[in-house]
């Protein structure tokens, strides 16, 4: 799943696209007349990682359809989306997360009778990964190396994908932990790293877990 997910503190939202690529955000952006990700609504996301580039790094098809999109015209989408979003507030964060690598060889037998030839490589994956990576160090922006962070794992071949490009729970423990520590990491103010967020409702109440004395209740917000 590709998509721009957005959170302000304590409230998700997501703009999931599925089999989209980077041309996609960029037109619902242009004709976006109302929130979420729109410049003039009241409340505006304090976090949005964005998740591009599997799709548009695969192979151009004959026809001309399909989600491939040319190197320079991905890093130009992505260029428009950063500074779009980085638009809608002064505390508006951003973190994208690269373009991930593939298991070539599940692909090939898992998803062969549904799409034929073989249209992504990780050779590919790894160009597109490696643009990414060099417009956020340009623009500023936070940014997760999901081709490099998948592949530490010994067993990545097998372990973090379900079909050769879909991420397993295994794989997405790695994007969570990357997540985590860009967060922990950042110079951020206020911090978005959960151990630094407020705790919403966190009165005492009589239905928090009873004590050791078996008396009085732990407030377990504190």
């Amino acid at each position: 799943m590709r998509g721009i997910f957005g959170n302000s503190m304590n409230h998700p939202v997501a703009i999931p696209f599925g089999m989209f690529e980077t041309r996609d955000p960029v037109s619902l952006f242009d004709n976006m007349t109302a929130a979420p990700f729109h410049a003039d609504a009241a409340v505006q996301p304090s976090l949005v990682i964005v998740y591009f580039g599997g799709n548009d790094s695969m192979r151009p098809h004959p026809s001309g359809l399909g989600p491939h999109v040319p190197l320079p015209e991905y890093i130009e989408n992505m260029r428009k989306i950063a500074v779009h979003i980085k638009g809608l507030s002064d505390k508006t964060r951003v973190i994208f997360l690269s373009s991930p690598p593939v298991s070539e060889a599940q692909i090939r037998e898992r998803l062969s009778d549904k799409f034929g030839e073989l249209n992504r490589t990780n050779e590919n994956c790894h160009r597109y990964s490696e643009a990414c990576l060099e417009l956020c160090q340009e623009m500023d922006v936070k940014a997760v190396d999901l081709w490099t962070a998948l592949q530490q794992r010994d067993d990545w071949l097998t372990a973090c994908f379900t079909d050769g490009i879909h991420l397993s729970s295994e794989g997405s423990k790695i994007v969570v932990k990357e997540i985590l520590k860009v967060l922990k990491e950042a110079d951020w103010e206020p911090s978005l790293h959960w151990e630094s967020l407020p705790t919403e409702f966190a009165e005492s109440s009589l239905y928090d877990p009873i004590g050791p004395d078996g008396k009085t209740t732990m407030n377990v917000s504190e």
